[in-house]
């Protein structure tokens, strides 16, 4: 409110005036000496409440301390284990991840608070919370409550979490702690149309939608442990956290195995062999840090973008580029090293390090934008695609186009693996899933040929049939059905063993693949309008900004129907 009085008023006069309009009006008041352009004094309304005679009933107070019990969890002799453990007790865990401010509110605590035997809150917590900037829905079992398990109320309560994220289009987090469900208590929600089947439903249908993210404190054992793979990223905490499809106890009762929990589900199983934990933590705190620099890169559901971060220069010069490729096309190098020189500072998220290491996947911001890096990886086995590498990077895709991150390939692979033992473990079954993710992503993509883009390689990794934004090359880049040592062994063999003279015979060989490395030089493919350009290592980071930024609203429509039948 602006109020102006007589130009003889003084400044005192005029501060007392703003007070007390301020007061009575309830709102702040400027007050102007006769023409003043500016106020002589201000009054800042308080609107604090009144205070009165009165205050909490015993009822209420009643109601605080039947709160208060069920927030101390189960028994005290289970908290004491959990300290054994290494482990947080579940509200000090959530506190660590949201803070006292970033908790907004808590849904069921009173569920089972009738029954018979203790079970605050019946072993989880599921409410709202405010976490990086952003809204979550969040679960977190209570370990001291029969050990995480699962029961009627604590199903229904994680349903109504999960239907509530289907419509406000918020992230969830999982905080699983679980031994699974509680089979004395089976009846009341094992099979119902309402029970903990309807998970993996919910699941399936948020899958894609919102970005759901589990943490794995505990061993989730049966149906517990299909929340962590249904979940777009799993983080597993080392030393304390274990997933399988039975527990160590049923697996030698079914099988006669006898095996510890965690070499049938631990960290190194899933991380390594199984490929169902993107991410290893150290510890809780740890796992925390993880996950906050994961949601850096994603928006908060499929209708929006990813957030844009401050721009930053990589942490290696570009012009190093050329230097860390080798000319020789079997000659191993990390693949990091050029990632690092394309995107920016320390900004390389990667994911499944050590599951099909022949290609690396993460996100990285490249001039702050996110993007999703698909790399084949010469440091391991040259390059080539074994079947765990296709289908690591078909879900990377998969994912990076249902939340609208741009994708990145960096080619240098002699294409996929052969031999019985890869048939065996369904090299063509998953390599057709990675050319299905690749084929069917509608989000903007860039293809650089780095050095090799040898066989169905190329197919996989984006190139020029696979409907990127561009396809583009560095000077080390060659593009073939196969690269010149087999190929003269296929095409050449007997003529050569027709050569009696070694001498005659190597320079014969020598010759011919010489002018094979011709014929499937990037410079011929770019006089064919096969690939786009050909770029100067030390512009390739410039190149790739100015492109994801000029494609940034690219449409791409998939054929009408109902989906795919590959995945």
């Amino acid at each position: 409110m602006k109020v102006r009085i007589g130009g003889d008023a003084s400044v005192e006069e005029a501060e007392a005036i703003a007070r007390a309009m301020a007061t009575h009006a309830e709102t702040d008041v400027e007050v102007y000496v006769g023409d003043a352009d500016e106020p002589a004094a201000r009054g800042e309304a308080d609107l604090s409440p009144i205070e009165d005679d009165l205050g909490p009933t015993e009822r209420e107070a009643e109601l605080l301390e039947e709160i208060e019990e069920i927030e101390a969890g189960g028994p005290e002799k289970y908290k004491e284990q959990l300290s054994e453990e290494g482990k947080l007790f579940v509200r000090d865990r959530i506190e660590t991840w949201f803070g006292e401010d970033g908790f907004l509110f808590e849904d069921g605590t009173f569920a089972e608070f009738d029954a018979d035997d203790q079970l605050p809150a019946d072993g989880l917590i599921t409410g709202a919370a405010e976490f990086e900037s952003r809204d979550v829905h969040f679960m977190a079992n209570d370990y001291t409550v029969k050990r995480g398990s699962m029961a009627a109320k604590g199903v229904e309560k994680f349903l109504r979490m999960q239907q509530r994220a289907l419509k406000t289009g918020q992230p969830v987090l999982y905080l699983m702690d679980s031994s699974g469900g509680r089979i004395d208590q089976q009846t009341g929600f094992f099979a119902n149309r309402e029970g903990i089947g309807k998970y993996y439903y919910n699941h399936s249908r948020l899958s894609g939608r919102v970005p759901q993210i589990c943490v794995l404190y505990g061993p989730c054992i049966a149906g517990a442990a299909y929340t962590p793979v249904f979940a777009d990223f799993t983080v597993m905490v080392e030393g304390m956290s274990a997933m399988a499809i039975a527990s160590p106890r049923m697996v030698e009762m079914v099988t006669g195995e006898e095996i510890s929990l965690q070499d049938l589900g631990g960290p190194a199983v899933h991380a390594r062999e199984s490929g169902s934990a993107d991410l290893i933590a150290r510890d809780e705190e740890h796992a925390r840090q993880l996950v906050a620099e994961l949601v850096k890169y994603l928006p908060n559901n499929a209708d929006e973008t990813p957030p844009r971060a401050s721009p930053k220069p990589p942490k290696y010069q570009p012009n190093g580029i050329d230097s860390v490729v080798p000319s020789e096309p079997n000659k191993g190098y990390d693949m990091r090293n050029v990632v690092e020189r394309v995107v920016d500072r320390d900004s390389f998220f990667e994911l499944q390090p050590e599951y099909g290491p022949e290609i690396l996947t993460g996100f990285a911001h490249l001039d702050g934008r996110s993007v999703g890096v698909i790399a084949n990886q010469p440091a391991e086995r040259a390059g080539a695609i074994f079947p765990d590498a296709a289908e690591k990077a078909a879900q990377f895709a998969w994912k990076c186009d249902a939340y609208n991150v741009p994708l990145l390939y960096l080619c240098d692979t002699p294409g996929f693996m052969a031999g019985s033992q890869v048939e065996k473990e369904a090299i063509l079954e998953k390599g057709k899933k990675m050319i299905y993710a690749t084929s069917e992503a509608t989000v903007p993509k860039q293809c650089v040929i780095v050095r090799k883009a040898y066989g169905a390689g190329i197919y996989a990794m984006s190139g020029p049939a696979y409907d990127p934004e561009s396809t583009l090359a560095l000077p080390s880049g060659e593009i073939a059905i196969m690269g010149p040592e087999a190929a003269i062994n296929a095409v050449y063999a007997r003529k050569l063993a027709e050569i009696d003279d070694e001498e005659e015979r190597k320079a014969k060989e020598a010759e011919l693949r010489e002018e094979y490395r011709e014929d499937i030089d990037v410079r011929r493919m770019a006089s064919e309008v096969v690939i786009d350009e050909i770029i100067p290592p030390s512009s390739l980071r410039d190149q790739l900004v100015e492109r994801f930024a000029f494609y940034e609203g690219v449409e791409k429509d998939r054929p009408s129907k109902k989906h795919g039948t590959v995945l």
